[in-house]
């Protein structure tokens, strides 16, 4: 009898076939796909997936990302955005002072406001409510995607409220979505490594589970490229993956490519490209029951977006308008983009670029 010894060519010819039969991919595919260099046959797949998913269609919003804080009481070793109260450079701007700040900087195309910032222990939860309300008042037709799991489980311990009591308050003020970062990796083992001194990984889960429960959609990311495993970025997302089996709440997996602390930094302290791709793919292809991969152009630049059009992803985020925490830890990226640059880089890889708003919908369909 002839006995076939699997290689690196029949394990990954086995993937395929998995793929293009719809089947689900196992945590050891996931991990082989992470040792292999085929960065083509694996984007190939992710391409199919996605097409079918998608068809040629790549999404974007116009949106406004802001910070009413910086100040945090947690110090993760990767963030240079926080501040101590009364360090130079620290604020907490009122809902007045962002609304004159919103009114410099906002123009009438804008759909969605992306609000995020640190755990400021010296303010109480209300604050937090007032800033939506603020800004909902004003600008009654702009969304807010505010706010990270771990911000959610921060105002439930400075407030005494449950996650769901919480959530429940500030979509009273205006809530719509929550956004995906605090995830960084799922892993207890990387978040005492990287002093993730916030919520933890059942708690990031449970935020979303009770956000998805109360009819809240919301993003969810993975911050990659530090001190953890590749099983480790694998386990991340088939977590992530449960719990959509589960609930069916999120819109769209975010993988993050981690910034150096300078600017300055050279390319070996950056992912490489090569990592940045196989991120997207792999996600794209592991994530079988997510509609969309975003792939982030703060972090990982605007041409390697583009590449990234043909390799899984299908969703470019949006204008920004002054990203901070990104370009804070050392991004070189511009701060935002144009809706004609967003349009001009989609159609450069043959794709159809479509404006949407926060929850997927079409706004404007440019063939």
């Amino acid at each position: 009898m002839n006995v076939v010894i699997p290689t690196d060519a029949t394990r990954m010819q086995a993937i395929v076939e998995k793929v293009r039969a719809g089947e689900r991919l196992s945590r050891e595919d996931g991990e082989f796909m992470y040792r292999s260099d085929d960065l083509l046959t694996i984007g190939q797949m992710a391409n199919e997936v996605n097409l079918k998913k998608n068809g040629r269609k790549v999404y974007f919003i116009e949106n406004m990302s802001l910070y009413f804080t910086n100040v945090c009481e947690a110090h993760c070793a990767f963030c240079n955005f926080r501040k101590d109260e009364g360090q130079e450079g620290a604020y907490t701007l009122t809902g007045a002072q962002m609304i004159e700040y919103v009114e410099k900087h906002i123009h009438p195309d804008v759909r969605e406001f992306h609000i995020v910032g640190g755990h400021n222990p010296h303010v109480p939860f209300q604050y937090y409510v007032d800033s939506l309300q603020a800004l909902h008042d004003r600008f009654p037709n702009v969304a807010l995607k505010a706010y990270t799991a771990a911000e959610i489980d921060f105002f439930s311990r400075i407030s005494g409220l449950s996650y769901k009591e919480v959530i429940q308050e500030l979509m009273k003020a205006g809530l719509q979505s929550l956004t995906g970062g605090g995830a960084e990796i799922l892993s207890d083992e990387y978040r005492k490594k990287m002093r993730v001194d916030k919520a933890d990984v059942s708690q990031y889960l449970e935020v979303h589970r009770t956000a998805h429960n109360l009819g809240l959609k919301t993003h969810t990311t993975m911050l990659y490229g530090s001190v953890e495993k590749t099983e480790d970025r694998v386990n991340h997302m088939l977590q992530i993956r449960e719990l959509q089996d589960e609930t069916n709440g999120f819109q769209v997996f975010i993988p993050l490519s981690m910034q150096p602390i300078s600017p300055k930094a050279s390319i070996r302290r950056r992912n490489s490209a090569f990592d940045d791709l196989k991120a997207i793919a792999i996600s794209r292809l592991l994530l079988d029951n997510f509609q969309h991969i975003k792939a982030y152009f703060i972090n990982i630049g605007t041409q390697l977006t583009q590449v990234s059009l043909t390799m899984g992803a299908s969703d470019v985020h949006g204008t920004m308008v002054k990203e901070r925490i990104s370009h804070a830890a050392g991004a070189l990226t511009p701060e935002g983009i144009t809706r004609e640059d967003l349009i001009w880089l989609i159609k450069g890889a043959g794709r159809i670029p479509v404006e949407r708003d926060t929850f997927y919908n079409e706004v404007r369909v440019y063939e």
